[in-house]
């Protein structure tokens, strides 16, 4: 098959280079020159996991290329993507289709003969119809389907979500449509991965309601953490214990600062704002916008009571500022609200992230950027764990604590446990949901 890709950002530069490896011949297209030229000299603008290799041996296969030209890319293909942008819209909390429409009117354009336009983009109900006439009016003589395809892959495991799916969901209108998206996601069928194929609404739903939930799932057990705090629970047992259930699940049940990224904040907005449109509230999912900003402020407060009601002269190192670990994705992390509150407060802020450096210089002015977590604790008042990379599961904490000026820690992924801290000397200790360690426990400990 061949399938041009329009949109080479996350989304459609995974999409495009695992298609490829299936053993289609793809196309990428985007509007930046520079972009293109960074991906022809093999040079992937995102960060994830394996995908620069994948990438290399499909282009050295001829059957993966990059180009600003979309008419040439277009022309004689079976399949167009649709993997432009759909921001949340200033405003309103809609998402800004604007994109998605101006790639769709420039396709149609370009078609030469049949083929199905596929939105890949996460769109409102109802987009993929918007699509058709836009198509059909920017081209009346073109011969086309339109099908919703929508992703569902976590950044950091992009390429196995791809590979080996949860499910593959396809909305058409034909069997024609149907067809050759049966054609393009053959090897998965002969692997039997679930493929469920159905409307364009009910896919464009689908979407939608799976990440509401997803977040919906991650807010949840951060009010159960934050009551667990007061009555003496811990959350990660109370996480064990409702995970082992197979009608919940333990995915998704981690306490934490908040669900962040390019996903969950933006489609939980959205669908917020489908519900209201069409006199639907949906009252949980506006509870848990609400909520998720909440759990942020309550993370604030934490780390203010660990430097002693003050932010003001403090020094504080802080470990992971993306919004989850593997990527360098920084969109809508809590990093981008705790980390300006420390700044704003008067403290001097140090970071060390793997990763986020490149986005994070711009979207965290006023801190100071280190390699080495040792270094960034160099007579810090407090250690904060803020995203869960592996290079800080394993932190030499005798060392780290014996490097500060005060040790204190708010772990805020509950990598470590009170008791691991207290042995390594750290004085003071806080996590999500479960015990902590006072100055006095420690003091006590000692003697």
């Amino acid at each position: 098959m061949k399938i041009a890709m329009i949109g080479t950002g996350y989304v459609g530069l995974v999409s495009g280079v695992c298609f490829s490896d299936f053993g289609h011949d793809v196309v990428c297209v985007d509007k930046n020159p520079a972009k293109i030229e960074m991906l022809e000299r093999g040079e992937v603008p995102i960060y994830e996991p394996g995908l620069d290799a994948l990438m290399a041996r499909n282009v050295e296969a001829g059957r993966l290329s990059f180009t600003t030209d979309l008419p040439k890319a277009v022309a004689g293909a079976d399949a167009v993507f649709i993997a432009v942008g759909t921001p949340t819209r200033r405003g309103d909390g809609h998402a800004d289709l604007s994109y998605v429409m101006a790639a769709a009117e420039e396709v149609a354009r370009a078609l030469t003969g049949y083929a199905v336009i596929v939105t890949k983009s996460t769109v409102p109900v109802g987009t993929n119809r918007k699509v058709k006439h836009v198509v059909a009016k920017a081209n009346p003589e073109a011969e086309f389907d339109v099908a919703s395809n929508p992703e569902f892959l976590r950044e950091g495991a992009a390429i196995d979500d791809f590979m080996k799916p949860d499910r593959v969901v396809v909305g058409v209108q034909t069997e024609r449509a149907a067809e050759v998206m049966a054609e393009i996601y053959r090897p998965l069928y002969l692997r039997d991965f679930p493929i469920v194929t159905t409307d364009l609404e009910s896919a464009e739903m689908i979407k939608y309601a799976a990440n509401a939930f997803l977040a919906t799932k991650i807010t949840f057990i951060n009010e159960i953490a934050a009551l667990c705090e007061r009555v003496g629970a811990d959350v990660k047992e109370v996480s064990k214990g409702m995970g082992l259930d197979g009608r919940i699940g333990n995915k998704f049940l981690h306490a934490g600062p908040g669900y962040g990224g390019s996903c969950f904040p933006k489609d939980t907005m959205a669908l917020a704002r489908i519900g209201q449109d069409h006199a639907a509230p949906q009252n949980i999912v506006e509870t848990v916008i609400r909520v998720n900003d909440g759990i942020k402020v309550r993370m604030i407060e934490k780390l203010r009571d660990l430097c002693g009601g003050t932010f003001n002269g403090r020094t504080i190192a802080v470990l992971g500022v993306t919004f989850k670990p593997n990527t360098d994705d920084m969109r809508d992390a809590p990093s981008l609200t705790i980390v300006p509150a420390l700044v704003g407060g008067g403290a001097r802020v140090r970071v060390v992230d793997p990763q986020g450096r490149r986005e994070g210089e711009a979207l965290l002015p006023g801190v100071q950027w280190s390699d080495d977590p040792y270094k960034a604790v160099q007579n810090a008042d407090l250690v904060v764990i803020l995203t869960e990379w592996n290079e800080f599961r394993a932190l030499d904490l005798k060392r780290m604590a014996r490097k500060m000026a005060t040790p204190r820690m708010a772990d805020l992924r509950n990598v470590y446990s009170a008791k691991d801290v207290r042995k390594a000397g750290f004085e003071a200790y806080e996590a999500v949901g479960r015990g902590g360690l006072e100055p006095e426990e420690t003091k006590l400990a000692a003697e």
